[in-house]
């Protein structure tokens, strides 16, 4: 049986050349980076070059770069540890922070907390159908005790690229006080994400999204940007997160971001040819609609509406042809819910629960994509023959 991975949004496998160079950490340089004798020096280089990496790839100092256990502990540490420092300066405001409906989960539950403890007013823009969100409604949303605005580049979910060189230009130009936070975890491996020209303070992204292990991110800070630690303890990472240093994987991280950087032209080209193929072979099936903008779009990203069938019950069969893909809707035995990503677009929530996003990587071939085509066409006309009149129900 064929065995194709098309969920590399959610996770990637750990590439060859990043465990080759990870290894040593584990048994040969295996030292605390805090220590001065020779073991902890090779550990300390390690974790040193790895930085220098991951600052070429975003073209800032090495200082600025903070590692962390994973994207979502960036958010945390960007969001929490900017509004603490900005209310540390002056507790009589209430901080306001913008950002979409569309956010990945640590952005929003982050931004929920800081709006629990009343330490921060949130606005939460909407999007279009495509999952775009307005300069003009970012502009009326902004106040005078704005201090972050926080958008993410890629939407995990639809693929669609948000304007954010043009939001980093309106900031700097016209709101320079204004903080500004990018989630990058999907849009690292495929476009620029040159902070000095994006105009960014604060940039967040994970390893396991870009062939590293899991367990494992950065947040970069720009030199000047206030931020308190929620992490208390030792004063590794600049006094900014404490806990020794996984070297291992921060090695790993800094190798994988090297490499994406070398093969992001390239391997964008070709991503976005077998995405092209996809997108257009699909939709030619009656009642299956494509999800994100169709040109402003990650390459890696593929996500549909299919009509009259169910997200949940289309991954398990193709699961059983071989192929690894994923739905936006959420379902246990208690709970049917829709994406909040395709809510907010304004897709109905009986046309969610059939959602279907396909997410290409470095292994995925012409051939896999031909057969994932003509297996998803007998999935749905399977189902489809299978379900019933669910007219008058609702979701």
């Amino acid at each position: 049986m064929k065995s194709i991975y098309l969920d590399y949004a959610a996770t990637t496998p750990v590439d060859p050349q990043v465990v080759k160079k990870m290894q040593p950490y584990f048994s040969d340089y295996f030292g605390n980076p805090s220590e001065i004798h020779k073991w902890g020096l090779k550990a300390s280089e390690g974790i040193k070059n790895a930085r220098t990496q991951i600052s070429k790839a975003l073209n800032c100092n090495p200082s600025e770069i903070t590692f962390t256990s994973c994207a979502t502990e960036s958010i945390n540490l960007a969001h929490k540890g900017l509004i603490e420092a900005v209310r540390n300066q002056d507790k009589k405001i209430i901080p306001h922070i913008i950002t979409t409906q569309i956010e990945h989960k640590a952005v929003l539950e982050t931004c929920k907390h800081l709006e629990k403890l009343n330490w921060a007013k949130v606005t939460y823009l909407p999007v279009d159908e495509f999952g775009l969100i307005s300069i003009n409604d970012l502009g009326k949303a902004i106040t005078k005790d704005t201090v972050l605005v926080s958008i993410m580049f890629v939407n995990n979910e639809v693929g669609s690229i948000q304007p954010i060189a043009e939001i980093g230009k309106l900031l700097k130009t016209k709101y320079p006080k204004i903080f500004f936070h990018a989630d990058a975890t999907q849009a690292l491996p495929y476009f620029d994400c040159d902070v000095n020209k994006l105009n960014i303070d604060l940039l967040s992204f994970t390893g396991h999204k870009i062939y590293a292990p899991k367990g494992i991110g950065a947040l970069f800070i720009k030199s000047g940007t206030p931020i308190i630690r929620q992490q208390d303890g030792g004063s590794q990472e600049n006094n900014l997160r404490a806990g020794t240093e996984s070297v291992p994987l921060i090695v790993g991280l800094g190798q994988a971001t090297e490499l994406i950087i070398k093969n992001r032209a390239k391997e964008s080209s070709r991503l976005k040819t077998l995405q092209k193929n996809l997108i257009s072979k699909l939709t030619e099936i009656p009642g299956i609609k494509l999800t994100g903008h169709p040109e402003k779009r990650a390459p890696h990203i593929a996500s549909f509406i299919v009509k009259d069938v169910e997200g949940e019950s289309m991954m398990l069969l193709l699961s059983d042809l071989g192929i690894a893909v994923s739905t936006g809707s959420a379902c246990n035995s208690q709970v049917l819910s829709s994406s909040h990503v395709l809510d907010a677009m304004g897709i109905a929530a009986e046309d969610s629960h059939g959602s279907l996003r396909l997410s290409l990587g470095k292994d995925t071939t012409k051939e896999d994509i031909e057969y994932t085509i003509k297996s998803i066409k007998k999935v749905v006309t399977t189902l489809r023959k299978m379900s019933p009149d669910l007219t008058g129900i609702e979701f």
